[in-house]
């Protein structure tokens, strides 16, 4: 019996396992076809697979032409600074016990814990997919059969995909509040189909959708196009999905199920 396992595409482990394009010009793991509506592309990129450089740093605009050599110059409206001795200024704390201690600890404020973030020199693409993990988590999902990657799907809210956004604005008719979640993205390798792979992960996909607190998705499929030319599926998948045509176009249309 096949073993089957769906995990978040979180970190550069998760990122390694996501599975090839059956067509090999295409990449999953370099495509920004939906992030970027001018320019985005779904082409194998093999450049984008290698560690990005490092944003280089602002300049220090710090330093005061101006001010005087020799030193820094007396401000009196610095704390720290003290016109009865050269130590440090003591900062008042109107809520401590005690004048030179760090403030006290407010046991009700609110504590933001750090959520999961990519490294600063990730990929490309693992970035793109990192946008949301501190606020909603995951953009995407690996189905693997028997430890192996059969299927991937990308996803989010409408917000990080622009050119899902353009394509709603083709149709003013679509609901518009709540604004959906979307499945940009839906493919198996070339040995997961025909195994029902594709739709086990839109479940899942729409299941973590709903307990993130969307209350519709819509996806984008393309009627005319070579299965191994796009990773949008067609309606007819998505009807096996629990999706409904909110939009009959021949070139672009809509698909929707509400949550």
């Amino acid at each position: 019996m096949t073993s089957v396992r769906i995990i978040d595409v979180t970190d550069s482990d998760g990122f390694r396992r996501i599975p090839p394009c059956v067509d090999p010009g295409f990449d999953h793991r370099t495509c920004d076809f939906w992030e970027d509506d001018r320019r985005g592309s779904k082409a194998a990129r093999l450049a984008w697979l290698e560690p990005a450089p490092p944003a280089q740093s602002e300049p220090d605009r710090s330093a005061n032409p101006f001010a005087p050599t020799g030193g820094r110059a007396f401000n009196p409206f610095d704390p720290r600074a003290s016109s009865a001795s050269s130590s440090p200024a003591k900062r008042f704390n109107p809520f401590g016990d005690n004048d030179d201690e760090g403030p006290s600890d407010n046991p009700f404020a609110p504590r933001r814990e750090r959520g999961p973030a990519v490294a600063a020199d990730a990929p490309r693409k693992l970035q793109l997919l990192g946008r949301g993990l501190t606020v909603l988590g995951s953009y995407a999902k690996v189905l693997e059969a028997d430890d192996v990657p059969a299927a991937w799907c990308q996803f989010g809210p409408l917000s990080a995909y622009p050119r899902a956004q353009h394509v709603r604005e083709l149709y003013p008719k679509l609901p518009s509040s709540p604004l959906p979640a979307v499945i940009t993205c839906i493919a198996t390798t070339k040995d997961g189909r025909r195994h029902g792979y594709a739709r086990q992960l839109v479940l899942a996909v729409v299941e973590d959708l709903a307990g993130r607190g969307f209350s519709a998705v819509e996806a984008y499929p393309e009627p005319q196009a070579a299965p191994d030319s796009t990773s949008a599926a067609n309606p007819a998948f998505w009807a096996t999905c629990g999706f409904d045509l909110a939009v009959d176009d021949a070139r672009f249309p809509v698909v929707r199920r509400e949550l």
